[in-house]
């Protein structure tokens, strides 16, 4: 966040469409009245994504921070009015499967709804039809019904929002085409365009798929690729006539998905009044847009975000349009163009303030169905410091290196199109550009035959089927298909082999920053919350809080020297935390592509290293949590005796030029004891049974350490530090985060699964994997208070309800003795 967060100083929006007018409402609502939103095109009508938006509210979404969005664009935009006309109409919405996969994906849908608090039901195909009269019922298996979705009027919800915020003093300014932003000493401060220059504190980015020009204007590479969407208007279908009755003769019907064929419908009503249907397909092929090409308004046949539409792309989605809903081959297509509008790499929206200018913030790739939400967010983060609900996955400073260079951001934009209406499994790696990111291990990892997923762009082993021997006799339970895909009963070999021998894991994608210079511990102090003030060569465990006390991020910090560190940390926005509050002479820096890490953990990890080094790395001369540099063979190294699988070991960490040298040091070293190249599957299991938090997964901004688990991390006397005046204030806790294991060893959850106390969804499922040192499938969630160890829960999978029970943590070794041996 900007120190520049005073209600006074001027901030500029670029761009009225939805989003734009949408912050100005949430910014003024909030007393920042010096706000000026400027557009290109006629406040009207600005010719951007949102004056085509069909306004389709869908509310339900793997993302709970998605859902979060669009159920308060659907509060809001319900709650506003122009002329009497409501800016949504809550028609519901209907999400129908015509195959098996779909039909299992919706009750996987309507588990999610139900973690995140949105009604649904699943219905079979007499109520589909019901609901929507004109559907072939005999094509179809069921549906998920959602009553509180709907449809968003976003031109009118910008009229809305426009005359409340100009109420508190905002102003909007249209036909001001913006040529420049101004900048000095690494801040923004102004934004010119053709009709003059307007200083700001704030800059907003809320352009749309013209994101990626007003970031260069701000020397801000956005990740983000316009593409062109095909929607339809057919002629008018008497079968479309809304009864007597009809609060609203727009729509009446749900808003209704097909995405076994990639489409949507709606109601519309044509210039005479007439009851139409709207299509829109995602089938056909990709159509990227170049942003820095787009006819400006006045030159544009329609508009700018118009296109022509092309009837040869259109023809099979009509084709599979006729054969749900029959009454179609009866009638044509009237009208219909390719709408242009923003996709990212990973399909999420890009928020929050950038990491090359202060003061300069993004509110991009943003739909209308999560407009409101996300506009609330940004406005929160620029008055409070924080949004209130976690953010960490629509960070824009997310990608970083090659995930922001035009061909990947291309490619990935193109995939993100095709896929929008897939059945995506959560460990589903995108196809390509890969590799990207790799470790100096990879091509041993290679040769071991590693199973390779993807995370940030690093190619990740899950497996290697290297060790497929070790895994002939396990008696495992047999899984479903949804939790045997990406799986390999190989994991469950290599986490034995941790247990009882030894394993190496390649540890590299773990972000590491360089902290060093004088004054760096008082620093560090005062951002964290644990006890730094140690000597040299000790680790601590410890957490960034946000003022509110909220998680933002947990780090391991390691002190190789009096006024230099080494720091285990998250994503790239915490490196821009610490550096925004750093002091004079502290410098910071991201050492994660320069170095590589081997952790090596098992009962026999002492016996695989200590030969190889000249250091003493017995019990009592290297400890629990203490820092060494030394050398492993010929390779100087880093060794941090911690452990995130709850055995004894070391993270070795060294230059990437010397990596290879590291692996095959300690490899040749360890086969007479055993050793095993172990992935990321044995390791979340093994984590799991340890009861070991994962940021961004388990924890977040929005949960306080007492709640989390992770208290034990907190020095309250140690003096002031961060948050630390939010957890002296906070209340009794009323939530905490959980661990459950499933009562029936075959049974397996995956993530984001409603929990069920007493009969009602209380909470969700964080994290889970089967743990095979106890048998059974070990899950977090995140629950009321009162649900202590003991007591019966159950969890939604697919529409079943498995019986659990809380437990006691960590499942796995209490007392700490394999660690500490």
């Amino acid at each position: 966040m900007s120190s520049e967060n005073d209600k006074s100083v001027p901030v500029v929006i670029v761009g009225a469409g939805i989003v734009g007018c949408s912050l100005a409402d949430e910014l003024t609502a909030r007393g920042w009245s010096d706000v000026t939103v400027l557009e290109q095109g006629p406040l009207a009508e600005p010719g951007g994504s949102t004056s085509h938006a069909p306004g389709l509210v869908f509310r339900t979404s793997p993302s709970r921070t998605l859902t979060a969005y669009a159920t308060y664009t659907v509060e809001k935009f319900g709650s506003l009015q122009v002329d009497g006309r409501s800016c949504f109409l809550p028609v519901g919405g209907l999400e129908l499967a015509t195959t098996e996969e779909r039909w299992s994906d919706l009750h996987r849908k309507a588990g999610l709804a139900a973690s995140w608090g949105v009604q649904g039901e699943l219905v079979g195909p007499a109520r589909c039809a019901e609901l929507w009269p004109m559907l072939d019922q005999e094509r179809v298996l069921g549906g998920f019904h959602t009553p509180g979705d709907g449809l968003a009027r976003a031109t009118l919800a910008c009229q809305a929002q426009i005359a409340r915020a100009r109420a508190r003093g905002a102003r909007f300014l249209e036909r001001h085409t913006v040529t420049g932003v101004e900048r000095a000493d690494g801040r923004v401060t102004g934004v010119v365009t053709d009709r003059g220059t307007f200083p700001a504190a704030h800059v907003v980015s809320a352009a749309g798929f013209w994101g990626p020009v007003i970031g260069a204007m701000a020397g801000a590479e956005v990740p983000l690729l316009p593409l062109a969407h095909q929607y339809a208007r057919t002629a008018p279908l008497p079968g479309l006539t809304s009864p007597p009755s009809a609060a609203d003769p727009e729509a009446v019907r749900p808003i209704l998905r097909h995405q076994d064929q990639d489409l949507y419908f709606r109601e519309h009503l044509d210039a005479d009044g007439g009851p139409c249907l709207g299509i829109g397909t995602y089938a056909h092929r990709p159509l990227p847009v170049d942003p820095f090409g787009v006819l400006p308004y006045d030159e544009a046949p329609v508009m700018p975000s118009s296109l022509p539409f092309t009837t040869e792309d259109f023809a099979p989605s009509w084709e599979e349009c006729a054969a749900l809903l029959p009454d179609l081959g009866h009638t044509t297509v009237a009208d219909g163009f390719n709408g242009v509008f923003s996709f990212t790499p990973d399909g999420m929206p890009l928020l929050g303030e950038s990491g090359a200018l202060r003061g300069f913030w993004f509110a991009e790739a943003v739909w209308v169905t999560h407009s409101a939400g996300a506009a609330r967010a940004v406005a929160e983060w620029m008055t409070d410091g924080r949004p209130s609900v976690d953010t960490h996955d629509c960070d824009v400073r997310r990608f970083e290196g090659g995930q922001r260079s035009p061909a990947y951001v291309r490619e990935r934009g193109e995939q993100a199109f095709v896929e929008v209406y897939d059945v995506i499994h959560p460990l589903q790696p995108p196809e390509r550009p890969r590799p990207l990111r790799v470790s100096p291990f990879h091509q041993r990892q290679r040769e071991l035959g590693a199973y390779f997923l993807e995370s940030g762009g690093w190619e990740r082993p899950h497996w290697y089927e290297a060790n497929a021997p070790l895994a002939e006799g396990l008696d495992l339970p047999e899984r479903d298909a949804w939790s045997a895909r990406h799986w390999s009963p190989i994991a469950a070999a290599e986490a034995r082999a941790t247990r009882e021998r030894v394993a190496m894991f390649d540890m590299t994608p773990l972000r590491r920053l360089e902290v060093t210079g004088p004054g760096s511990l008082a620093f560090l102090q005062r951002m964290t919350t644990n006890q730094l003030d140690k000597r040299p060569g000790s680790v601590t465990y410890t957490l960034l809080l946000d003022g509110n006390g909220g998680v933002r991020s947990d780090l391991t910090a390691a002190r190789l020297g009096p006024e230099r560190w080494q720091i285990g940390a998250n994503t790239p926005a915490d490196l821009d935390w610490l550096t925004e509050h750093a002091p004079d002479g502290v410098q910071l820096r991201d050492i994660t592509s320069g170095t590589c890490c081997v952790g090596v953990w098992g009962p026999l990890a002492r016996d695989l290293v200590q030969p190889l080094t000249p250091a003493d790395f017995s019990h009592e001369a290297f400890g629990f949590f203490k820092a060494r540099e030394t050398y492993v063979g010929c390779v100087p190294v880093t060794a941090l005796r911690v452990s995130y699988v709850g055995e004894l070991g070391w993270e070795l960490y060294t230059t990437a030029d010397l990596g290879l040298r590291l692996w095959d040091t300690l490899w040749e070293a360890g086969r007479e004891l055993g050793v095993v190249a172990a992935g990321r599957s044995a390791f979340n299991s093994l984590r799991l049974e340890k009861g070991y938090r994962a940021w961004g997964a388990d924890m977040s901004a929005e949960h306080d350490p007492y709640e989390a688990g992770v208290g034990f991390a907190v020095r309250m006397k140690k003096g002031d530090f961060v948050g630390r005046d939010a957890l002296a204030a906070r209340g009794e806790t009323t939530r905490r985060l959980t661990c459950l294991t499933l009562d029936d060893p075959a049974s397996m959850v995956m993530g984001g699964e409603p929990v069920y106390v007493d009969g009602f969804a209380s909470g969700y499922v964080t994290s889970a994997a089967y743990g095979y040192a106890v048998g059974r499938c070990v899950a977090y969630a995140w629950l009321p208070a009162h649900a202590g160890p003991g007591t019966a829960v159950s969890v939604d999978y697919f529409g079943e309800k498995v019986p659990a029970t809380v437990r006691e943590e960590p499942l796995f070794d209490p007392e700490m003795a394999k660690i500490r041996r």
